[in-house]
């Protein structure tokens, strides 16, 4: 069971988990384990997940959503299938609830009268130096 707030919680049972032979170093131990772990979750088909959550997967922009509506997270960063299972889960739970996390709505301001200032003699000043560059010209009568 994956908790993800109070009121929304998914059943182990719409989670698959496939165990592979990890990648990266780790002697003999990489070739005979499978502590790589594969975690597939197809939120549009999940019953636990409210509407508007979906409709919010299905639009962020994540390489691990398909345009299918699964979740693929793949999992490999330890040496035991256990701790591996534990951060596929918690990194399913992280993404899930970043996308469906409400944006405050962004209030647009006017520049304040001293930063518009600020920002006219920052110009000036750059003027004056530029014009200090420039080579000096000798008026020969």
């Amino acid at each position: 069971m994956l908790f993800l707030n109070r009121h929304v919680t998914i059943p182990a049972s719409e989670i698959e988990i496939h165990y592979t032979h990890a990648q990266g170093p780790g002697g003999q131990h990489v070739n005979k384990a499978a502590t790589a772990v594969h975690l597939r979750f197809d939120f549009l088909r999940s019953p636990s997940l409210p509407e508007e959550w979906k409709e919010r997967l299905l639009a962020a922009s994540d390489r691990r959503i398909s345009a299918e509506g699964v979740i693929v997270i793949k999992a490999g960063r330890f040496r035991s299938q256990e701790q591996n299972r534990e951060d596929a889960l918690a990194r399913l739970a992280d993404l899930i609830r970043a996308a469906t996390a409400v944006r405050k709505k962004r209030r647009p301001t006017a520049p304040t009268k001293s930063s518009q200032q600020k920002r006219l003699n920052s110009k000036t000043r750059a003027g004056q130096t530029k014009t200090l560059r420039r080579a000096v010209r000798h008026n020969h009568d």
